[in-house]
């Protein structure tokens, strides 16, 4: 239950336990900015086909758009009663927290150089976030760069995600209808195997190259001495991978580029604490 003086955290509720089970990348990386922060919060957990409804009874607009120009409402959003602000996207939450709260916990967005981006661009059937015209645009172009480098891959693990069970039914007829244009119309067709998941796995190694230079440029396992939200970009998709993949192919994905994704991964345990939080409830009448 939250306290009045804390952030609430609305985050996307898989199955139980959730400390074990929470996956979702844009929520993780806002997660990780709030415990690096020290920023005192409560997470309530929203059912994925509430989502919609949620963010609409917020009045908060929807921050990207499909490919067919209709809303995307997605989670995560910090709503801060010291301040009475609602913010929807998880780099603009990281952006409002370093500005807020200075002088709490560490800071998101140290003057570094980030010099990154995709060699080429890959389709991708969920939409980014444009960050474009942002504070500290190195970093959002990186948040951009990272997201399309990694979303690609996703379908890797997509059959796996720990959906709860009492919402999982509706939750895959939602990503069927998404993936729809790309010529998906059932569940059974995410799955992936055979010679075209090696190949995917091989691509996705080769397209995260670029990704791993930029660390090993670094004394590592952070871009600079410390963790900075460009870390926690990263480590959002990695925490959804290590639950969505297979044991062994997390494995694999933590020693490619001599280790540097997993060694990322285990420096960044103490910002990962998970709050039991409370489950999302409609009030009467909503």
């Amino acid at each position: 239950m939250s306290t009045p003086n804390e952030i609430v955290f609305y985050d996307i509720a898989m199955a139980p336990p959730r400390n074990k089970t929470v996956c979702s990348p844009n929520p993780w990386k806002t997660r990780l900015a709030l415990n690096f922060k020290k920023t005192p919060y409560n997470t309530v957990w929203v059912p994925l086909p509430s989502i919609s409804k949620v963010r609409q009874g917020l009045k908060v607009p929807a921050c990207r758009k499909f490919m067919d120009g209709t809303d995307f409402y997605t989670l995560p959003i910090i709503e801060d009663p010291a301040t009475g602000k609602l913010v929807g996207d998880s780099y603009d939450i990281a952006v409002y927290l370093d500005q807020q709260y200075p002088q709490s916990g560490g800071e998101l967005f140290p003057d570094i150089q980030i010099d990154y981006k995709l060699e080429k661009d890959i389709p991708i059937l969920v939409p980014l976030t444009d960050c474009s015209g942002s504070p500290h645009p190195q970093y959002a172009a990186f948040n951009m760069n990272v997201d399309a480098t990694f979303t690609p891959y996703v379908g890797l693990g997509t059959l796996n995600f720990p959906f709860d069970p009492t919402t999982a039914e509706q939750t895959h007829a939602e990503f069927v209808r998404r993936a729809s244009v790309a010529g998906i119309t059932s569940w059974e067709q995410f799955e992936m195997k055979g010679e075209v998941r090696q190949n995917t796995l091989q691509a996705f190694e080769k397209a995260t190259s670029g990704l791993a230079k930029l660390y090993q440029e670094t004394p590592g396992p952070f871009l600079t001495d410390k963790p900075c939200y460009a870390d926690f970009i990263v480590d959002g998709w990695l925490q959804c991978l290590s639950v969505i993949l297979p044991k062994d192919e997390w494995e694999m994905l933590r020693s490619w580029h001599n280790g540097t994704f997993g060694k990322l991964f285990d420096a960044l345990a103490p910002y990962k604490h998970v709050d039991e939080g409370t489950d999302f409830t409609f009030s009467e009448g909503a």
